[in-house]
């Protein structure tokens, strides 16, 4: 068995959710273990969390630029192979771009970039680089969600007519309605988030839903945002009409402010020969929909499942999976690439879906800016 890919962790430190994600996912499947990081901006708390979790501090670095510059000291064989950027946004760029050039892999959080340029700019490093570069689309790793791309990739629904993708969260509605509350949080802050919340952080995961499973690419849009008061800079809500094709239209809606929900994730395609349904909360579930026969529903760890599907299953039918194990797919996708294993190209997003990501981040602002017009994606 080959060793395990020498993993470096850039933020998520704390009580950070994405942070546990993230650690959980590399271990999963027992290729990766983490030697080195920076786990938070101060150096005591990073120090007390390597301990915490029982990472070795000889490698726990003041600081990002400190980090790199230790580790391209040591050996070939003993230092970072990949780093996982878990940081606020705007950090994201500026340490994706100097690994690249330092010859690191990277696993990098949604989205990729601030702004659509610095995604490209990111775009051409990898290119002269050459080495792995991986984007966060958590649920893309879903084994349903890829047995969904694969059947429409085999043509099981033919033409596709519509698509309906939703992201519904309620968590910032404690925060959005109080003056000195939503001034005072990193998301809503455009140097630090970019220059969307909702659509940046949520709605970027619906678009790339849509093309990661339909196999398709969004040609132009129109968004309408809200951003509930006058002072906040940042959209906590928004609708955007996509034009896939002449013929193939669709809705993208995600909101922060939907009151009561949790992390309502949903797609739903519908084409000549049929329709599947898929719900983030109730994962297990792939539904299958036609006009002439009843609804089926496709559950993980079938035969009767696809071999990309099945690959990303860990457990017998009737064994629950969840957004760990989703995530986990992913960087197991990501420790073949790096190894130069075969792999399929559903296994984890690129640097291309995080370039696109940007370009429809921008894109919906760009529209919604310019009096709710249709705006064409590059």
């Amino acid at each position: 068995m080959p060793k395990k890919i020498r993993l470096g962790i850039l933020g998520g430190g704390g009580d950070s959710l994405i942070g546990v994600l993230h650690r959980v996912a590399s271990f999963i499947n027992d290729n990766y273990e983490i030697v080195g990081a920076v786990f938070n901006p101060n150096f005591e708390d990073n120090v007390n969390f390597a301990k915490e979790i029982d990472v070795p501090t000889n490698r726990i670095y003041k600081d990002f630029d400190t980090l790199v510059e230790e580790e391209l000291k040591l050996p070939e064989d003993e230092r970072i192979q990949v780093c996982s950027i878990l940081t606020p946004n705007f950090l994201h760029f500026p340490m994706a771009k100097k690994l690249l050039e330092n010859g690191f892999h990277v696993i990098c959080e949604k989205p990729m970039t601030t702004t659509y340029e610095e995604a490209k700019i990111l775009q051409d490093t990898l290119a002269k680089a050459g080495t792995v570069f991986a984007v966060t689309h958590t649920y893309t790793g879903y084994p349903m969600v890829r047995q969904m791309r694969e059947m429409i990739k085999a043509g099981e629904l033919g033409k596709i007519h519509k698509v309906d993708a939703r992201y519904y969260q309620g968590w910032i509605n404690p925060i959005i309605h109080d003056k000195e509350k939503r001034s005072s949080v990193w998301r809503l802050d455009p140097k630090k988030a970019g220059i969307s919340s909702c659509m940046g952080d949520i709605g970027v995961h619906a678009f790339n839903m849509v093309e990661f499973t339909t196999g398709l690419q969004v040609k132009s849009l129109l968004c309408d945002f809200n951003y509930m008061y006058d002072d906040n800079q940042m959209d906590v809500d928004g609708t955007v009409l996509i034009r896939i094709g002449k013929n193939v239209k669709g809705v993208i809606r995600a909101s922060q402010v939907a009151t009561g929900e949790e992390n309502g994730l949903a797609i739903a395609i519908y084409g000549e020969k049929g329709a599947f349904r898929w719900e983030q909360e109730k994962p297990n579930f792939l539904y299958r929909l036609s006009d002439t026969e009843p609804v089926q529903i496709y559950k993980p760890g079938h035969a009767y499942n696809s071999e990309l599907s099945l690959d990303g299953t860990k457990l017998p039918p009737g064994h629950p999976e969840g957004i760990f194990d989703a995530m986990a797919n992913i960087y197991l996708g990501v420790a073949r690439a790096i190894r130069g294993e075969k792999y399929n190209d559903g296994e984890f997003p690129t640097m291309l879906d995080g370039v696109r990501g940007l370009n429809f981040i921008e894109s919906t602002v760009a529209s919604h800016k310019q009096g709710n017009i249709w705006v064409d994606m590059d």
